[in-house]
């Protein structure tokens, strides 16, 4: 008897699912674009693939050949999925970077991927000059002789390369801290698997449009939005950026049914003035990133009228291990249940599998090159670090309950060790932005002579509202042990942040400590 064994993304590659619907549906709508307001743009399936494969020839024609790096330093834009496509498509290695990049960390990064050719647009040229050293650079809109679109044109649709699932598809570079970042290799078959598992806990069909105004250079528009729509056949709805004020807006002019954002997003458009949109829109689902509030989560369902899913993924997951339900018991004010499929522990220092309740580091079981990354790019020792004896070590903290539902807890490197006690960060947080007057907050931990280190928080307050380091100081000490209370309050007109939203701790504590602290 003949056994076959086939494991998650087995024959899946990005540009195989592209062909697969310009093959069977070539006028279905792959996505719809907004450059401006009340202006649509749709582009089918077979549009974006005869595309896709003419940047392919074009990526040949200067010399790029399967295994190459291709850096991709765009905007959100139609171009930024033609060059994806079109780079997976000749069988080379997409390298997508942050628009707001210095030329220092583009080049870092060009000269780490060691990158054969960069796309980039006319408004980042100078950056991306810079920073290329001599690889061939196409510009979206310049109008010269290095014009991408018409060098697109002119290029004949090159034939789709032998790519197997496993091959890696991506590196993607992880934000930096106090070092530079570091480039994670993600499969053909980790991405789809990451599609068909959000696709699975969404009930994704073809009929589905994901609305995507977070980064595309961004994992989670990839992972989450991007691939749950190939692995389908639904569409994507793009915004160019991220606007608070017209997020509704953008979702009812795309006509999007399903979203995804992180928290601090959610917090800025419920900080925005209503519109005649916030319930005008056909969106019927969103996931999201990052812990928010009960109370805002309910505000946030209630004025929009979307149920919201949390899940959990870093880059090096891919595919989210945990996410919430649309349907029955949500609580999704947790990081959901595990996924199918998911095999997770949770341990403590020692590596023990910790009871229900207790706190520990999450560890996510998978196949590297499948489910989660491959790896590091050249860099065995984190490699080896980060994926040991079958698990993918997260470093970050989280709890589950007796029901099977994922708490978050803390980033291992953001609980603050105080006097022997060890203090999450997130926590103090939570209590500070259910603060009448606190419109969010960071904490983080400062040295301290004879107690290791102290609590130290960021606050930043509703426009027009008032409060002291005081009045802060006191509403958490009548809900956390004292410990955990905040020895410095410092008021800030807002928090750094990433592309993405996530708050850049590592700022705080470098450039505003010592000034203006408040006991």
């Amino acid at each position: 008897m003949l056994t076959t064994t086939l494991t998650a993304g087995d024959g899946r590659t990005l540009h195989g699912l592209l062909a697969w619907h310009a093959t069977y549906a070539p006028r279905r709508t792959f996505l719809a674009f907004e450059p401006e307001p009340g202006c649509v743009r749709t582009t089918s399936y077979g549009e974006v693939f005869l595309r896709a494969r003419q940047v392919a020839g074009l990526l040949r024609d200067a010399g790029v050949r399967p295994g190459d790096r291709v850096n991709v330093h765009l905007t959100n834009q139609p171009e930024f999925y033609e060059s994806w496509f079109g780079t997976a498509l000749a069988g080379a290695v997409l390298v997508p970077t942050n628009p707001l990049a210095s030329a220092d960390e583009l080049g870092f990064v060009l000269r780490h991927a060691n990158c054969r050719a960069v796309i980039t647009e006319r408004s980042l040229h100078g950056v991306v000059a810079e920073a290329a050293a001599g690889a061939p650079v196409l510009v979206v809109g310049s109008g010269g002789a290095d014009d991408f679109d018409a060098c697109v044109r002119a290029s004949s649709p090159h034939a789709v390369e032998d790519t197997t699932s496993e091959q890696t598809a991506s590196v993607l570079y992880t934000s930096g801290t106090t070092s530079r970042p570091k480039g994670v290799l993600v499969s053909h078959a980790a991405y789809a698997a990451a599609g068909e598992t959000v696709a699975g806990q969404l009930r994704l069909g073809p009929d589905d449009r994901q609305l995507v105004v977070l980064p595309l250079f961004h994992g989670n528009a990839q992972y989450y939005s991007t691939m749950s729509a190939l692995v389908t056949g639904a569409s994507i709805g793009l915004a160019p950026k991220f606007s608070a004020s017209r997020w509704s807006a953008q979702a009812a002019a795309l006509e999007a049914t399903v979203t995804s954002l992180f928290a601090a997003p959610m917090r800025m458009i419920l900080a925005a003035e209503q519109s005649e949109h916030d319930r005008g829109h056909r969106l019927r689902a969103g996931m999201f990133a990052q812990n928010v509030s009960e109370a805002a989560l309910r505000e946030f369902e209630g004025r929009f009228g979307v149920p919201m899913v949390q899940l959990y993924g870093m880059t090096e997951t891919v595919t989210p291990p945990t996410m919430g339900s649309l349907h029955g018991d949500r609580r999704p004010h947790s990081i959901g249940r595990p996924v199918p499929g998911a095999v997770l522990r949770i341990v403590d220092v020692e590596g023990k599998d910790v009871e229900p309740g207790e706190p520990g580091e999450l560890l996510v079981g998978g196949v590297p090159g499948r489910t989660l990354m491959t790896g590091y790019l050249d860099d065995p020792d984190s490699t080896a670090k980060a994926l040991r004896d079958g698990w993918l070590h997260t470093g970050d903290t989280v709890r589950a309950d007796r029901d099977g539902y994922l708490h978050f807890v803390d980033r291992a490197k953001d609980v603050i060790k105080r006097s022997g006690e060890n203090v999450a960060s997130a926590e103090v947080e939570r209590v500070l932005n259910e603060h009448p007057a606190v419109f969010e907050s960071a904490v983080v931990a400062v040295p301290d002579q004879m107690r290791d280190e102290a609590v130290k928080a960021f606050a930043v307050l509703h426009a027009g509202a008032e409060a002291t380091a005081e009045d802060l100081r006191q509403w958490c000490a009548q809900r956390l042990a004292k410990f955990k209370v905040p020895e410095f309050v410092q008021f800030v007109d807002q928090l750094p942040r990433t592309s993405v939203g996530k708050i850049q701790k590592h700022l705080l504590r470098n450039e505003f400590s010592g000034d203006s602290l408040e006991r």
